[in-house]
């Protein structure tokens, strides 16, 4: 696993994060060690997911990057199942390809470049995940990717979202800022490199609170949604089509 050196060198202006080369190269790196458990997030998905994915129906992760949860949940679905792993990066798709590979995939996948800020097609699919990916999405365009992701799903088919949010009062927001700061010192990031990455993405990715993002599941048609992960200012939801 190659290490996250992206923003190392100090830059006069940092430029708005881009999922290019560079950043795929080192992706895996940089976010198990800038998100709070994500081992233990995959695992969770891999394990919801595997109670949802029903045969003869497609799994679609979306924002699917380098294919580690498409890898997580290999070995808890049915081989006969589908893989659908859609991203707007063809970098991220090309070391995506080429772990499912390494991995011994053996189910039928398709890996699609696409943005999700357009139209995309979804069909037939039992198990949607956006894991840290609705973030990214422009917030004019987030009903509408999460209209087209329910429209897809099966009935009892299940949406799976993990988001960094923000605090329901803003009075927290600055403490858990600082908490996952200090998170991120701890897995050896410099303060510049905290710092260009933070500006690097001001623009990039848009959080929203906890609360806002559940109306937004149920304004657009999810009968049931519930918490399964928090962390600060991180979450993971899971909500069902009926």
């Amino acid at each position: 696993m190659c290490k996250d050196q992206v923003f190392k060198e100090q830059t006069q202006k940092a430029a708005d994060f881009k999922f290019g080369t560079a950043v795929a190269n080192v992706f895996d790196d940089m976010v198990n060690r800038s998100v709070p458990f994500y081992g233990e997030i995959q695992r969770m998905m891999a394990e919801l997911a595997a109670d949802y994915a029903t045969a003869g129906t497609d799994v679609y992760d979306l924002g699917c990057a380098t294919g580690t949860t498409l890898i997580g949940m290999n070995t808890s679905i049915a081989e006969d199942i589908r893989f659908i792993g859609i991203d707007d990066s063809p970098e991220m798709l090309s070391k995506c390809q080429s772990k499912l590979e390494e991995a011994g995939f053996k189910r039928p996948f398709e890996l699609r470049v696409a943005d999700l800020n357009q139209n995309v097609e979804i069909s037939n699919a039992s198990v949607a995940i956006l894991c840290l990916t609705l973030q990214f999405v422009r917030p004019i365009n987030r009903e509408k990717l999460l209209k087209s992701i329910f429209d897809g799903l099966n009935s009892g088919g299940v949406l799976i979202l993990v988001e960094k949010i923000l605090a329901e009062d803003s009075i927290f927001n600055r403490d858990f800022i600082k908490y996952y700061y200090n998170y991120k010192r701890r897995n050896h990031y410099s303060e510049m490199e905290i710092s260009q990455k933070r500006e690097a993405l001001e623009n990039i990715l848009i959080p929203y609170k906890l609360s806002e993002n559940i109306t937004l599941l149920h304004d657009t048609g999810f009968a049931h949604c519930e918490v399964f992960f928090k962390w600060h200012n991180f979450v993971g939801l899971i909500a069902v089509k009926q």
